[in-house]
């Protein structure tokens, strides 16, 4: 008996040997870290601290731009955030019943398509197929006055077990469908310092003059899409279930289902 035990041991350890070595074994056995590293690896963190001004960034990090509008984001003095999230191509912001129970006399606002963002943490589980985004704005990326930092968090929901397998780069494009790395962006510093966005020496960038602008033409049937393309983001948005009224500041343009239908 102990001779047959010894053979069986012998065969299941040579079994097991050469299916690791094979390429499905290798597959299945490598460490599922490597997702994690990467994604680690393409989103540098940005450090918070805080001056006599408040709030400042002590080492930028990042610099994202939001592709889709819907995140809900709240004053950084809030302590608990409810999260954003995005899954099967769609964003799904908290809904007015939870932050209306959870965020009474806290002010919230949505982050629209073009604003910029830096990412304070993330939160990866493989297991649960999740990825967490902590966001804070780039206020000067944004060209703010007065910086807010308005926070949000964003959560990539994929398919149970899917993380386990998936390829970083494949992740990464999902992840840039909402969130995209701004490479024009300063990522030197741009809120660093106070958000002053000096640059060595202490010497102040000589700003760009600013070219005329071209004449723009808004025509009846255009999609949201062309009109921001043109007109860029609008100080205010207003919607009305299948109405839509962006306002610029000597512009107000209607949509009716996604397409212009007047301009006043």
């Amino acid at each position: 008996m102990r001779l047959k035990g010894r053979i069986f041991l012998c065969i299941a350890t040579v079994t097991f040997v050469a299916f690791a070595l094979s390429p499905v074994g290798k597959a299945q056995l490598a460490p599922t870290a490597s997702l994690s590293d990467e994604i680690m690896a393409q989103y540098k963190l940005t450090r918070l601290g805080a001056d006599s001004n408040g709030i400042a960034v002590t080492e930028p990090g990042t610099v994202l731009m939001v592709q889709k509008g819907g995140i809900l984001a709240f004053p950084p003095t809030d302590m608990g955030v409810l999260p954003t999230k995005y899954e099967n191509g769609s964003i799904h912001s908290p809904s007015p019943v939870m932050t209306g129970l959870f965020k009474q006399n806290v002010s919230t606002r949505f982050l629209t398509a073009g604003e910029r963002v830096y990412v304070t943490k993330l939160d990866i589980n493989l297991k649960a197929g999740k990825i967490s985004f902590s966001l804070v704005e780039c206020d000067s990326c944004n060209g703010v006055q007065n910086p807010a930092y308005y926070k949000s968090t964003l959560a990539f929901q994929f398919a149970k077990g899917y993380l386990e397998t998936a390829n970083p780069a494949d992740v990464e494009s999902t992840i840039s469908q909402v969130l995209a790395i701004d490479s024009d962006a300063n990522q030197g510093g741009g809120d660093a310092q106070g958000g002053q966005g000096q640059q060595g020496g202490g010497q102040q960038a000589a700003p760009e003059q600013e070219k005329p602008a071209a004449p723009v033409n808004i025509s009846v049937g255009q999609s949201v899409e062309q009109v921001k393309a043109a007109l860029g983001e609008p100080q205010k948005t207003v919607n009305l279930g299948t109405k839509q009224i962006l306002v610029y500041k000597d512009l107000k343009v209607t949509f009716i289902k996604g397409k212009v239908t007047d301009v006043e």
